[in-house]
């Protein structure tokens, strides 16, 4: 009987471009578009720049672009590593709820690097996600929630997979090939959220994806790996996640599209996921009722444990800890009416009334959360009382914020993120590679590909 990997990897051996459906190639794009777009914006950043010379000083030249380094190349694990740093530097980038992951982060990179050092086209570029993508989710899904609820980083800790399975779709790799890769990629998981907040989380995506397509490399050089590192005694399962492993959702790989179900979560603000819907909550109590800020008390955030876990800096001092930060998400908001990149250098100390509005939020987690059906269908949502100066008191609900799945933005929403990050980036105009990215399956040699080579990369250090 068929293991659990060479489940996945008998769909990859046979996936061709044209058998997705058209609405799962569009969702692709979409993460495509995204995902470049926050790269080159943490390409900019001081981790991107940092982590992009440290794989020019490890890796040797090859075909494979470099967001942080314009007009750069190297091989495509260096590649793939750099770029996904970038990707993730700024926690910008995409979500998805079958494994509580960040995969685009890690899949997009590591497809564009291989599928560059092939030179392929932009229809097997888009295929490779596509692959990367439904094999790391189906696999997410079968460990479910669990994992992450553990304390795993699950963005680390199956972005080898999702990496591995693009690699292996853009090499061609057989059966057996695959089976054997994706045993490696598994084998090899790790990584635990004791990183949030520090440059570790970006790094640990950076080494998914490397590592993905490491693993690709391995089994393309006939080097094999355990078939049985999913459920396997001693496996992930085992080890890591209590030994549950649902085979089913594995078995429905190439038929459910998670992709489609349960969708791409798409962020609107540069701040972790966690934060959104009470961003939102509170936003929709200020414009509804025409509130001076200056004139609330308190708001008060009755939140999911999981919020409550990932959110742990009240009073941030760093960019990377306001990411992870409801006073700053909520305070920033109520300051500047959104969050926006460059807000994230701003302290409360620099902006007193910045730290006026921080000060307001009170984050809880109450006994409601006990439901589990509520924190099936709000598993990042958020109950929000602003109580205002007078006693007066507003509440409001909201269980998916603006972005995720159920509640998408819109193309030209998208493509405004996309040219905002690569505004605060670079001085290149970025029109042509927009252009492309939504034609990405014209793209002959994805060499071609018109990433900035002639403007500067706006240094900042976080």
């Amino acid at each position: 009987m068929a293991t659990l990997l060479e489940a996945c990897a008998l769909w990859l051996s046979t996936f061709r471009p044209g058998d997705a459906p058209d609405d799962v190639r569009v969702i692709a794009r979409t993460c495509l578009i995204d995902t470049v777009g926050v790269g080159l914006a943490g390409a900019s950043s001081g981790l991107g720049r940092r982590a992009t010379a440290l794989a020019g000083e490890t890796f040797g030249p090859g075909p494979a672009t470099l967001f942080a380094s314009p007009g750069g190349t190297l091989q495509a694990a260096g590649a793939a590593f750099a770029n996904a740093v970038c990707a993730h530097a700024l926690d910008f980038d995409d979500n998805c709820y079958a494994g509580v992951v960040h995969g685009s982060a890690v899949i997009v990179p590591a497809a564009l690097a291989m599928c560059q050092a092939e030179d392929l086209s932009g229809e097997e570029f888009l295929a490779a996600i596509i692959a990367g993508a439904e094999t790391e989710y189906a696999v997410g899904q079968a460990l479910g929630v669990s994992l992450y609820d553990r304390g795993w980083f699950t963005t680390a800790f199956l972005g080898p997979v999702g990496a591995c399975a693009a690699a292996c779709h853009a090499l061609k790799l057989g059966r057996d090939g695959t089976a054997n890769a994706l045993g490696l990629a598994a084998a090899a998981a790790g990584g635990s959220k004791t990183c949030f907040g520090t440059d570790g989380k970006a790094l640990l995506v950076g080494k998914a994806a490397e590592w993905g397509i490491t693993a690709a490399l391995m089994a393309a050089r006939g080097l094999t790996g355990p078939a049985d590192a999913l459920e396997g005694a001693r496996g992930i399962g085992e080890l890591a996640n209590g030994g549950m492993v649902d085979g089913r959702a594995v078995g429905q790989v190439g038929r459910r599209w998670y992709l489609r179900d349960p969708g791409i979560d798409i962020k609107p603000i540069p701040v972790c996921l966690s934060s959104h819907a009470a961003v939102d909550a509170t936003l929709h109590i200020v414009g509804q009722h025409g509130l001076e800020p200056d004139a609330i008390q308190s708001i008060v955030c009755d939140v999911s444990p999981i919020v409550s876990a990932n959110l742990k800096y009240a009073d941030p001092h760093t960019p990377q800890e306001n990411q992870f930060s409801l006073q700053f998400a909520i305070g920033c908001s109520l300051r500047f009416g959104v969050v926006r990149l460059e807000h994230l250098e701003l302290t409360a100390a620099a902006d007193p009334q910045l730290g006026r509005f921080m000060q307001l939020v009170h984050m809880t987690t109450s006994d409601r959360w006990h439901d589990p059906t509520l924190r099936q269908t709000a598993p990042e949502g958020a109950f929000v009382t602003v109580r205002m100066r007078d006693g007066t008191e507003y509440a409001h609900f909201v269980s998916r914020s603006k972005g995720m799945a159920s509640s998408p933005l819109s193309a030209a929403e998208i493509d405004g993120k996309f040219t905002a990050c690569a505004s605060f980036a670079c001085g290149d105009d970025v029109s042509v590679l927009l252009e492309q990215l939504h034609n990405i399956e014209r793209i002959a040699s994805l060499r071609s590909l018109a990433f900035p080579s002639g403007g500067h990369l706006q240094a900042r250090e976080h």
